[in-house]
């Protein structure tokens, strides 16, 4: 994948707006933003800004190439204790762990995050908080047409859950939920109402 990031690329610390930062629930950020200067800055002010105010910081690994280029910043952010919820797929966990087995990644980085998402593909999503572990399948689909977005529809399906006090079951189905549409079709924006399939 070639990834085009955009005036994303150019975000600069001082055009966040803390208050909105400070009064949302969850602050979600991208492993891909950590390439540019500028925007890698607007996040750790944006971490500063939520951890100041006793909000969650969610993290995404983004992909397997941000690790190689990354992982000991990544790495750090996670033993420094800023990370609250950490998503990633398959690849980018046994990257990020250096290992070579789905378990031996898991066992080394738990207890390191207070909640481990990872994303399987068509093995569907495991959620890890302390004692608890919770898997769930892959929605079925009809056809698969374009992965773009699905991680990021996984973890908005996911937050929405969490956001709401819903149990990490109901939030991995969630986040399934929104991968699968995003899936079956062209393009990284839901075609569905996203609302009319959760509830079904």
């Amino acid at each position: 994948m070639n990834t085009f990031l955009g005036a994303s690329q150019f975000l600069p610390a001082d055009a966040l707006d803390e208050a909105v930062i400070a009064n949302g629930a969850i602050l979600y950020l991208e492993g891909y933003l950590w390439d540019p200067e500028e925007p890698r800055a607007a996040m750790r002010k944006a971490i500063d800004i939520a951890r100041a105010n006793g909000r969650k910081v969610a993290f995404t690994l983004s992909d397997v190439f941000c690790i190689s280029r990354h992982g000991g910043d990544f790495r750090k952010l996670i033993e420094d204790g800023l990370i609250d919820i950490l998503f990633a797929n398959e690849s980018e966990l046994l990257a990020l762990c250096e290992h070579e087995t789905f378990e031996a990644a898991v066992e080394h980085i738990h207890g390191k995050v207070p909640l481990l998402v990872v994303t399987r593909s068509e093995q569907g999503a495991m959620a890890l908080q302390g004692t608890e572990r919770v898997e769930v399948p892959a929605e079925p689909i009809e056809k698969l047409v374009d992965t773009t977005g699905a991680g990021d529809m996984f973890a908005a399906g996911f937050l929405f859950g969490q956001a709401q006090g819903r149990g990490l079951e109901e939030s991995l189905r969630l986040g399934a939920i929104c991968a699968a549409e995003i899936i079956q079709h062209y393009g990284a924006r839901a075609e569905a109402d996203l609302k009319k399939l959760a509830a079904g």
